[in-house]
């Protein structure tokens, strides 16, 4: 079968470039870059200028602003209501309910040892839209066999649009359509009429779960430990080495001696060796774990 030679992905001599709604230098978006790093830790690749430009243009119509340096000299001055929606645009949040299912086996059999001596305390520290905080405690219930087990949750964000959604606890159907039948009647209300095809968490699935906005960068956390569990997951491969240390640097302090801190699939931290080691996939202890539990 003969093959069609490859068409270039390269705009003809003759045509024109598509003029963009916004002027958007290069000097804009390594503001930009600079801003979000220093605010948010979140290490934008060099070639994300068109993913920004895509993600802000909307802030700029907000705004009434014709240019991007425009903008950028609005997040330059005083701090204002702004900060936020910025944060939010550039905030990446991709969550799944019961993503990476090894974790949970682990957190449930964590959760069984402790609870039977005493109230399980566990924190979602990139908690997006709920998903895996809500996993988190429907875990809970099924280790303990109780809708109302011994277990108090935190899920945390910076972005507070997913935060939100997150409480409201409302999702479409794709978003659970890979669960267990018998574990969407157990936990969720199906909608009827205007809200047909979504679903609604149980009001005891919710009660498991406090949200509230945290910013990972921030010198100190307004969370208050120690926790049996810390989920950290897909969110240390926007930081650079030096901030992924801080924030585990902030976290140690605020687990148990035998607590676990649970990272992503393509998370590892052993350049953090002096705070964290290995203990299961993708699971990690302290450093110390054994000298200080013997």
């Amino acid at each position: 079968m003969p093959i069609a030679p490859a068409r270039s992905t390269e705009p003809d001599a003759d045509t024109p470039p598509v003029r963009k709604e916004f002027s958007f230098t290069r000097d804009d978006f390594e503001r930009i870059r600079r801003l979000i790093y220093d605010h948010a830790g979140i290490q934008l690749n060099p070639g994300k200028m068109e993913m920004v430009y895509s993600r802000l243009a909307r802030r700029l119509r907000s705004n009434n602003l014709s240019s991007f340096s425009d903008y950028v000299r609005l997040l330059e001055g005083p701090r204002g209501p702004e900060w936020e929606a910025f944060t939010n645009a550039l905030t990446t949040n991709l969550t799944a309910f019961f993503r990476e299912a090894h974790h949970f086996v682990e957190l449930e059999r964590l959760i069984q040892r402790v609870s039977a001596t005493r109230e399980v305390s566990l924190w979602c520290s990139a908690s997006s839209t709920g998903e895996e905080a809500y996993s988190m405690a429907i875990s809970a219930i099924e280790a303990c066999g109780t809708m109302t087990p011994r277990v108090k949750i935190i899920a945390s964000d910076v972005d507070t649009a997913v935060l939100a959604k997150a409480q409201a606890g409302v999702y479409t159907m794709d978003r659970v359509d890979r669960m267990a039948p018998e574990r969407l009647r157990r936990f969720f209300l199906r909608g009827s009429g205007a809200n047909e095809g979504m679903v609604r968490v149980r009001p005891e699935l919710a009660a498991l779960v406090r949200f509230q906005q945290v910013n990972l960068l921030d010198a100190r956390y307004p969370v208050t430990g120690p926790f049996d569990a810390i989920f950290c997951r897909n969110v240390m491969i926007y930081f650079d080495k030096p901030t992924q240390h801080g924030i585990l640097q902030r976290f140690a302090p605020l687990l148990r001696p035998d607590g676990l801190l649970f990272a992503g699939h393509s998370e590892n931290f052993y350049h953090a060796a002096d705070l964290f080691r290995l203990r299961a996939k993708t699971v990690y202890e302290l450093a110390n774990a054994r000298a200080e539990t013997a």
